[in-house]
Parts: C-alpha cells; sequence; structure tokens
C-alpha cells in the first residue's frame, strides 16, 4: 500500500530491525516484538478490540517511513515523533480535535494505516483538525510507547 502520508511538523526517526519474512509499508503503524518492528496486522488479538488496542498502545513504535519487503533485513526508518502530523484512514463520522483514536479492525486483526475512535488507555493518536463528517481520512499526530516526549501512557522512561 505504501501511503505515507506525513503532512506537517517535527519527525524524529529512529532505525529500527526488521525481521526477514516481516512485510512493512512505508506508513503502517508499527509495535516493537522484542527487537524487531512488525506491522498492526501482526499483532496478536485478544479479547476484543479495546483491550487489542490497549495491548498494542502499549507497544506502538511509530510511524514506518520505509517499507521492508519480504527477506529484507535492513533497518527501516520509524517516526516516534509525537509532533508530526499524518493523514490517516478513519471511518467516516464526526471528529473533534483532540478525539482518541486507536488501530482501526478488519476480522478481529488491526489494520496496518487506519485509526477509529479508541478510549484513553488504548489510544495511540489524537485528532489535529475537527471533521463534520470525515471523507475517509483525518489528520493525526501519534503518541509513541517509546518516545519520553509523548503523550502515551507507556512512555515513561524508568
Amino acid at each position: 500500500m505504501n501511503k505515507l502520508r506525513f503532512r506537517s511538523g517535527q519527525v524524529q526517526l529512529v532505525k529500527c530491525r526488521v525481521d526477514a519474512g516481516t512485510v512493512i509499508e512505508a506508513g503502517d503503524m508499527v509495535w516493537l516484538d522484542g527487537d524487531d518492528v512488525k506491522p498492526a496486522s501482526a499483532f496478536t488479538w485478544t479479547t476484543n478490540l479495546a483491550t487489542t488496542q490497549g495491548a498494542f498502545a502499549a507497544k506502538f513504535i511509530g510511524v514506518a517511513h520505509q517499507q521492508s519487503k519480504d527477506g529484507d533485513t535492513s533497518p527501516v526508518s520509524v517516526d516516534v515523533s509525537p509532533l508530526s502530523v499524518y493523514e490517516m484512514d478513519v471511518p467516516s463520522t464526526t471528529y473533534e480535535v483532540g478525539a482518541m483514536l486507536g488501530p482501526d479492525e478488519s476480522s478481529s486483526a488491526l489494520q496496518n494505516q487506519q485509526l477509529e475512535t479508541a478510549v484513553a488507555a488504548a489510544a495511540i493518536a489524537r485528532s489535529v483538525e475537527f471533521k463534520a463528517t470525515a471523507s475517509g481520512t483525518l489528520r493525526v499526530s501519534f503518541a509513541s510507547a517509546f518516545s519520553a516526549a509523548s503523550a502515551n501512557v507507556n512512555a515513561a522512561v524508568g
């Protein structure tokens, strides 16, 4: 899909390892599994969406800025900055500034590049614009669990 829709703000890229069998597209929300990053769709589904989103938030590192094809082992750049703004896919509904969002799901699996409304404990992003009826995309800022500057409740150091 490779839809990196960075729109504005300060980017902070970190280089993350990727397993040879992991496929990541630019624009994917990724999480840290041990010492490698994986796309949201590779996260293990638990009881329900809210529980899965909460567990994902604790391991969410950021948005991939590079793709990694099957067989690639080169590290990829991942944005961990809470100051960058991305335009992400969302279900069509009304979003207020500050609306909390987590990864959307499809058939009991998280989606790599789509968000939906989430409770605070499970949120990884906030809306940075008001949309009366979002036309499929919304501008958001992310909260990495691995950035001390982030609002993610899991971002504490130490």
